[in-house]
């Protein structure tokens, strides 16, 4: 057998030879070690898909020294046939002719040994477990998740604009801001009141890492009728829950001349469009990740396992409309329901007018509906300034989706396209009117009803896979002490 010095031009993806039907054709594979037995039989993955190809390497008549320095985690390139497996488990196996070692992985000090790790251990070595079966679907799926959120807005005769990452306005209201300056932190001007002078910043005043690109998508939706956006946004919330990040992606679309159920329309197919287009597209992912899903329930109390496996749990959403209802309707469900008055919810609902919790939301969906939930027309005094009031004058135009296992995986509203009305809400809020003047302006020039939704992306990237903590969802998490890698 021929080591060659040389790289390989032609390249296969395993995931194209597995899923061919064609055999005794010559391939050039390039990939990773996942095990080596008997110096003979190589399981390579590349990547493209959980499955990994079998090589068999003629060990008779190959170099002791380049069989020896084949160890999990190397980069390899391999060339040879295609033919029908020899053996079970696979139902084609390439058997080279000769093989690369591209690069080296020290087996004393290589992390990621075949065998079980724990989640919290591949966290800490996340520049690595991208190598590793759960993470490589989870990855695969993410992409699907993204290239499909375009798909359906792009076929809806959306247009993608960009908001910015850097702002100065607070869209949320809730002061929860990343701080960008180039002053010197410890030596930053004053001003005559001891304030720090932002006069003197980079961009001549306060400026923060954005938490939502709403307010902009808005301006452009009254020009262009309907527009999403799709980028980082940031929440300086100390929260160390299983549900937040610091840095996360966000999905906001908005609609000139639509409202509430115009809105509660497109996230309901949106979600659903999402969801079908993974079950179609990533099927050997989901199957492996519902596995994992079904040893790890194993491992609760009885009452406290999903009564849906991962599969039917998506195609349970995917064939279901979803339940509406008014938050006034859910406050009377969950204040008469057998975990609120033996006060077994950690917050017990007592009064109208209560912020919903996450376990208020999964109780909705998990135990009393049974399948997704959206709830409307929250009281104004727990909602954003830009939704718009409801005749009550007690309650606004929201809305949240809420899921099993998440709970709000969608906020939105039709917004508040009353110029006076909106004023008087950005009073409440304490907001200077002269600080938005650009935004005022949408109400003042053509103004029209229009509504839309933030889709917090992990958080769906988390129900689709069944991953139970968020920081596993995404590359590279950024959570209160920790902005590794």
């Amino acid at each position: 057998m021929l080591y060659k010095n040389e790289a390989m031009a032609k390249r296969t993806k395993v995931k194209a030879i597995l899923q061919s039907d064609q055999k005794d054709y010559k391939a050039t594979v390039k990939g990773w070690v996942r095990t080596f037995r008997n110096n003979q039989f190589l399981a390579l993955s590349d990547g493209s898909t959980i499955k990994t190809l079998q090589v068999v390497i003629d060990r008779e008549n190959t170099d002791e020294a380049i069989l020896k320095q084949i160890t999990t985690g190397a980069a390899v390139t391999a060339e040879g046939t295609i033919i029908e497996s020899q053996g079970g488990g696979q139902a084609v196996e390439l058997v080279a002719d000769s093989i690369v070692i591209n690069g080296l992985a020290d087996p004393e000090k290589y992390p990621l040994q075949p065998k079980k790790h724990s989640l919290e251990f591949l966290r800490e070595k996340a520049h690595l477990r991208f190598r590793t079966n759960t993470f490589g679907a989870i990855f695969r799926i993410r992409h699907s998740v993204s290239f499909a959120i375009h798909q359906f807005f792009h076929d809806r005769g959306f247009t993608y604009i960009h908001s910015p990452i850097i702002t100065c306005s607070d869209a949320e209201g809730a002061g929860e801001m990343f701080q960008v300056t180039t002053l010197d932190v410890e030596n930053a001007p004053k001003g005559e009141d001891g304030n720090v002078d932002y006069k003197k910043d980079f961009f001549g005043k306060s400026a923060k890492l954005t938490v939502s690109g709403q307010l902009q998508a808005e301006l452009g939706a009254l020009a262009l009728s309907e527009v999403y956006t799709f980028g980082p946004t940031f929440r300086a919330e100390n929260s160390n829950t299983s549900r937040h990040l610091a840095e996360f992606w966000m999905i906001e679309p908005e609609v000139a001349f639509a409202d509430l159920d115009d809105n509660m329309d497109l996230a309901e197919d949106m979600l659903k469009y999402v969801i079908k287009y993974c079950l179609e597209h990533n099927p050997d992912d989901i199957e492996f990740l519902e596995s994992r899903l079904a040893n790890e329930e194993k491992q609760k109390p009885q009452n406290e396992r999903s009564p849906l496996a991962l599969r039917e749990k998506l195609q349970f959403c995917v064939d279901n409309d979803f339940e509406r209802l008014t938050y006034t309707e859910a406050i009377k469900i969950l204040m008469n329901s057998k975990p609120n008055k033996k006060k077994k919810f950690q917050f017990v609902i007592e009064e109208w007018g209560a912020d919903l919790q996450s376990e208020h939301e999964r109780f909705l969906v998990e135990k009393h509906f049974k399948k997704p939930v959206i709830l409307t027309d929250y009281p104004k005094d727990i909602k954003a300034f830009y939704m718009r009031m409801n005749d009550d004058d007690k309650t606004v135009r929201a809305m949240d989706v809420l899921f099993p296992g998440i709970g709000e995986i969608i906020g939105g509203s039709q917004r508040e396209e009353r110029l006076d009305v909106l004023k008087s809400r950005m009073a409440d809020f304490d907001i200077p009117e002269h600080e938005m003047e650009w935004f005022l302006d949408t109400r003042r020039f053509g103004t029209c009803e229009h509504a839309g939704f933030g889709l917090g992306f992990e958080r769906l990237v988390q129900f689709i896979t069944g991953m139970s903590n968020i920081r596993d969802v995404i590359p590279f998490p950024r959570y209160p002490g920790s902005a590794e890698f």
